[in-house]
C-alpha cells in the first residue's frame, strides 16, 4: 500500500533532459494516426519547402547571367536588352517565389501545428484532473499553470523549427556546397563545409552553456507566477492582515531573481550571435578572396564573383537558422520537458484492470475494519467499522483529528485504504470505476468553492446537461431562488473568484442546489454548516433535510445540534468507534457524546446571555465578563 504525507510546498518535477525522447513523444502529433487530411498537409508543406529551396539556389544564376551580360562577358545574343530584362525579371520572380513558397508552407502546416498544440494541451489538462489528490496537495496552481502555458508554446516552436528550419537548412547547405564544388572546384566546398562545421560547433557549445541559464530563468518565472497567483487567490486574507506591502515585497524578490536570470539570458544571446557572425564572416571573406583572385586570373567572370557572393549571402540565412533553430528547439524542449514529465506522472489511485461500473441499488454503505494513515507513524483510522443503511442518515462526530473528514475522502476514493474495505451495495469500491463511484456520491462540503462564473453555471455543474428549468427547481429546493431572482442579472450574475461575491450562506445554498441537481443516491454532508452563524445554519439545515430525504446520508458534524435527528450517531475518538446510538441513547449513556453535548449547550447558553445583554443594554460589561468566563471554561 502507498503511504501519504500531505506536503507543505511544491517539489520540483524531475526531468531527464532526454531531448530525443521528447521528440519521439511528439512525433505522433506531427503525423497523427487516422487523420489523412493532416498527413496530407504535412506532405504538401514539405513539397513547398523543397520547391522553395530549389528556387533559392537557382535564383543567383539569373543574377550571374545578368551581370555577365551587363559587363560584356557574354555573347551578343545574351547581351540583348530583352534577354537582360528577362534575366532580371527571372531574378525578381525567384526572390518573390522564395518568400511565397515559404509562406504557403507555413499556412499549410499551421493546422497541423495548432492541432498538435491543442491535443497536447487538452491531454495534459485531462491528465492533471486524473492525478490523485496527493499530487495536487504537493503542487501549487500557479506553478502548474505556468508549466502548461510554456509547454504549449514550446510544442509549436519545436515542431516548426525541427521540420521547417533544421531539415531545409541542411538541404540548402548541401546544394550550395555541391554547386560550388561542381562549378568552381572542391576548394570552395571545403571552405564552406569548414565554415559550417565551425559555425555549428560554436552554436552547439554556446547554446549548451545558455541552457542552464534558461532553466534558471524558467524556474524564477514559475516561482514568481506561483506567488502572484497564490496571493491573489488569498486576496481577503491579505486584506485582513494588511499585508499588501509584504506580498509586494515577496513578489518583488521573486521578480528580482527572474530579472537577473533574464539579463544573463540576453547577455549570453549577444555572445552567441556575435560569435556566429564572426565565424560566418571569416568563411565569407576567404571564399570571396578566392573568387576575386580567380576573376583576376581570368578563370572566372564578374558574374561568377557576384553569384558566389549571392550564394554565400543566401547561405547565411539557413546557417543563421541552424543557430536559431538549435537555440529555439533546445529552449522549446526545456519548456516542453516539464509538460511531458507531468504526462508521465502516474495517478496513485487508478482503476484496477477489469474494473466495472458501480451498480447502485438500495445504496447501503459499509466500512469493514478500515485502517488508514497519511503517514505510517500517525494512523488516522484503526479497524473502523460502520454501516449506513439504505435511505438512512448516520452522523459521525468527534474531536478534531479523529478522522471524520478522512472518511469522506476514502468513500470518494481519493485515497485507498491501508486495511479493510469499503462496500456500496456489497461492491468493494476499489473494484469499481472511479467515475461511476463518484457519480453515485454527492458532497456538500464545509468550505464551498465556486467557479468564477455565473450562478447558473455553478448550479448546473452538478449535471451539465440540465435544463434552465431544472436549475431553477434545484435552486428553489435549496431555498436560494428568491435571492437569485432579486439580483439584477438573476441566474446570470457572476459569483466572483472562488465565489467571493456571495455570503457564506449563499455559497452553501448554491452548493446544495448543485448537489440536488446531481441527485446522487448517496450523500455526504461534511460539516456543511459549521462555518455559518446560527440563524443561517437553521435555514441551511432545512434545505439539507430536503436534500437527504430518501437518500443514504453520511453526516460529518462539529455542531451536535445539527445531528440530533440522525438515525444513528457514531462518536469517533483516536480513529476508532468510541460510542454509537441515537441522540437520546448517547445522552443516556452519559459518556463522550453527552459530555460534548453539555459543553456545547453551555457555550451556546453563554452566548445567548451575551446577546440578550447587548440587546437590553443592562449591565452589559458585567454580563459580558460572566458569559466570556463561562465560555472560556467550558470550551474544549
Amino acid at each position: 500500500m502507498s503511504r501519504r504525507t500531505p506536503p507543505a510546498q511544491d517539489k520540483p518535477l524531475n526531468v531527464d533532459g532526454n531531448e530525443w525522447s521528447i521528440l519521439r513523444d511528439m512525433f505522433p502529433y506531427l503525423w497523427p494516426k487516422g487523420q489523412p487530411g493532416l498527413k496530407a498537409r504535412v506532405v504538401f508543406a514539405l513539397v513547398a519547402l523543397v520547391l522553395s529551396k530549389a528556387v533559392t539556389v537557382a535564383t543567383p544564376y539569373a543574377f550571374k547571367y545578368a551581370t555577365d551580360a551587363l559587363t560584356g562577358k557574354a555573347d551578343a545574343a545574351a547581351t540583348a536588352a530583352t534577354v537582360i530584362v528577362f534575366l532580371v525579371l527571372a531574378y525578381g520572380v525567384g526572390r518573390i517565389m522564395m518568400v511565397v513558397l515559404a509562406q504557403i508552407r507555413d499556412a499549410i502546416f499551421a493546422k497541423v501545428s495548432q492541432r498538435a498544440v491543442k491535443e497536447l494541451a487538452v491531454r495534459t489538462f485531462r491528465h492533471l484532473h486524473a492525478l490523485s489528490l496527493k499530487f495536487h496537495l504537493e503542487r501549487r496552481t500557479g506553478g502548474l499553470s505556468r508549466i502548461v502555458s510554456r509547454g504549449t508554446m514550446g510544442i509549436d516552436t519545436v515542431l516548426r523549427f525541427s521540420l521547417f528550419n533544421t531539415f531545409p537548412t541542411i538541404l540548402e547547405i548541401a546544394l550550395v556546397a555541391g554547386i560550388l564544388a561542381w562549378s568552381y572546384g572542391w576548394a570552395y566546398a571545403a571552405v564552406i563545409l569548414g565554415t559550417v562545421v565551425a559555425y555549428i560547433w560554436f552554436t552547439y557549445a554556446a547554446t549548451e552553456w545558455r541552457i542552464n541559464i534558461r532553466r534558471d530563468m524558467n524556474a524564477a518565472d514559475t516561482e514568481a507566477n506561483t506567488k502572484a497567483v497564490d496571493s491573489l487567490l488569498n486576496f481577503e486574507t491579505v486584506k485582513y492582515f494588511g499585508n499588501e506591502e509584504h506580498e509586494a515585497k515577496r513578489y518583488a524578490r521573486s521578480m528580482e531573481t527572474y530579472e537577473q536570470a533574464a539579463i544573463k539570458t540576453w547577455v549570453s544571446l549577444a555572445v552567441l550571435n556575435s560569435g556566429q557572425a564572426v565565424v560566418y564572416s571569416i568563411g565569407l571573406t576567404i571564399v570571396m578572396i578566392m573568387s576575386a583572385l580567380s576573376v583576376r586570373a581570368g578563370h572566372s567572370s564578374v558574374g561568377d564573383f557576384v553569384m558566389i557572393n549571392a550564394l554565400m549571402i543566401q547561405l547565411y540565412m539557413p546557417l543563421n537558422f541552424i543557430g536559431s533553430s538549435y537555440r529555439e528547439i533546445k529552449q522549446g524542449l526545456i519548456d516542453v520537458e516539464q509538460m511531458f514529465t507531468l504526462l508521465k506522472v502516474n495517478a496513485e489511485i487508478e482503476d484496477r484492470p477489469g474494473a466495472k461500473p458501480l451498480k447502485v441499488g438500495p445504496a447501503e454503505v459499509v466500512f469493514e475494519n478500515v485502517s488508514f494513515a497519511y503517514d505510517p507513524e500517525r494512523p488516522i483510522l484503526k479497524n473502523l467499522s460502520l454501516r449506513v443503511p439504505p435511505g438512512k442518515t448516520v452522523a459521525i462526530v468527534g474531536p478534531s483529528g479523529a478522522g471524520k473528514s478522512t472518511i469522506s475522502r476514502l468513500l470518494y476514493r481519493f485515497y485507498d485504504v491501508d486495511g479493510g474495505r469499503i462496500l456500496i451495495d456489497g461492491q468493494d469500491i476499489a473494484d469499481v470505476t472511479q467515475k461511476s463511484l463518484r457519480a453515485a456520491v454527492g458532497m456538500v462540503p464545509q468550505d464551498t468553492v465556486l467557479f468564477n462564473d455565473t450562478i447558473r453555471y455553478n448550479i448546473r455543474y452538478g449535471r451539465p446537461d440540465a435544463t434552465d428549468a431544472e436549475v431553477a427547481e434545484a435552486a428553489r429546493m435549496a431555498q436560494i431562488d428568491g435571492f437569485v431572482m432579486s439580483l439584477p442579472k438573476g441566474y446570470d450574475s457572476l459569483v466572483g473568484e472562488r465565489g467571493l461575491k456571495l455570503s457564506g450562506g449563499e455559497k452553501q445554498r448554491v452548493s446544495i442546489a448543485r448537489t440536488i441537481l446531481k441527485s446522487p443516491p448517496i450523500l455526504i454532508l461534511d460539516e456543511a454548516t459549521s462555518a455559518l452563524d446560527s440563524f443561517t445554519e437553521h435555514q441551511i439545515q432545512a434545505a439539507l433535510r430536503k436534500v437527504s430525504e430518501n437518500r443514504t446520508t453520511l453526516v460529518i458534524a462539529h455542531r451536535l445540534s445539527t445531528v440530533v435527528d440522525a438515525d444513528e450517531i457514531i462518536v469517533l475518538e483516536h480513529g476508532q468507534v468510541a460510542e454509537r446510538g441515537t441522540h437520546e441513547q448517547l445522552l443516556a449513556e452519559n459518556g463522550i457524546y453527552a459530555a460534548m453535548w453539555n459543553r456545547q449547550r453551555q457555550v451556546e447558553q453563554a452566548r445567548e446571555i451575551l446577546k440578550e445583554a447587548e440587546q437590553e443594554g443592562h449591565h452589559v460589561i458585567e454580563l459580558k465578563e460572566e458569559a466570556a468566563s463561562k465560555a472560556a471554561i467550558l470550551m474544549p
